[in-house]
């Protein structure tokens, strides 16, 4: 990515807030994580609740790291900044001034960006799209989120939200999503709507309902591909890292059948290289982001 650096100056401490856990870090100016704790995410809690469960992880971060700065990953939308934000899996949580409860607990100077997009900073810097100008990061878990870089930079959009694949219309007249519409990717292939509709958590599903989610991923991925000329898709996430292989087959295949404009065509759908490490990576790099003037 344009402007991105293999290695920086200093340590920060990362937060990745999801609707099923919670994670805080340190991440070193090379990418590596130092220490890491986790906790869920209170199932349906109040505003109070949520916080409190985070305020306790930050608490926990050991002093003797000595962090510069605070980075953090959150589902939206938000606010421009992340000044508010609202998860749309987190209900507790609406109009929530994330950004200032952070930088008053930690006393650090703290950027807040959607979890998906920080994923994007992180494979750019360091993980499977390092050295890639055109490419979009995805989140398949509790939710799923977008971000997208063109031309070497992040896209944010007017209000800080580019990216929300999640709400990419894959299945016209389909389920109701949580922001209002019908048929939306996230409302038909998230770990939420997986276990909505088949009774049990996406660890448990049978082999139809993983294609099928492969297949509604890779529909989603096609029109974006189509829409902005780019030809490579990383993934992360737990439903599309625990179903694996057979969901990255189904999203391939798809694509293949959909992506078929000669500027799209021969796009991949490829898991990320940095693992259950990429969410705090790319809190870290949301930090180094704004530090470095590049947001």
């Amino acid at each position: 990515m344009s402007g991105s650096l293999s290695v920086r100056d200093g340590n920060v401490v990362a937060l990745d807030i999801g609707g099923t856990k919670m994670a805080v870090g340190v991440v070193s100016g090379s990418g590596k994580v130092l220490w890491n704790a986790r906790s869920p995410t209170p199932p349906g809690g109040d505003a109070g609740g949520v916080w409190d469960t985070l305020a306790s992880l930050l608490e926990s971060v050991p002093g003797a790291f000595a962090p510069v700065a605070c980075g953090v990953g959150s589902g939206g939308p938000m606010s421009p900044g992340g000044e508010q934000v609202s998860p749309l899996n987190i209900p507790g949580w609406r109009d929530f001034p994330l950004r200032r409860r952070v930088a008053e607990l930690t006393g650090l100077p703290t950027w807040v960006d959607n979890d998906a997009k920080a994923l994007a900073l992180a494979e750019g810097w360091i993980g499977g799209a390092a050295g890639e100008r055109d490419f979009i990061a995805m989140v398949v878990s509790t939710g799923i989120g977008g971000g997208i870089v063109l031309d070497g930079r992040l896209l944010d959009g007017a209000t800080g939200n580019a990216g929300h694949i999640g709400h990419v219309v894959v299945e016209p007249d389909g389920r109701r999503c949580e922001c209002g519409g019908r048929g939306c990717l996230e409302a038909e292939a998230s770990g939420t709507a997986i276990a909505a509709v088949t009774g049990r958590p996406p660890s448990q599903a049978p082999t139809e309902v993983v294609d099928r989610t492969g297949r509604l991923v890779g529909r989603g991925v096609a029109c974006v591909a189509n829409l902005l000329d780019l030809r490579l898709a990383i993934v992360s996430g737990s439903v599309a890292l625990g179903f694996g292989e057979p969901f990255f087959e189904a999203a391939q295949r798809e694509i293949d059948a959909r992506a078929r404009i000669a500027f799209s065509r021969g796009c991949l759908i490829v898991p990320s290289k940095l693992g259950t490490e990429g969410p705090l990576i790319g809190a870290a790099a949301v930090a180094w982001r704004s530090l470095e003037g590049e947001g």
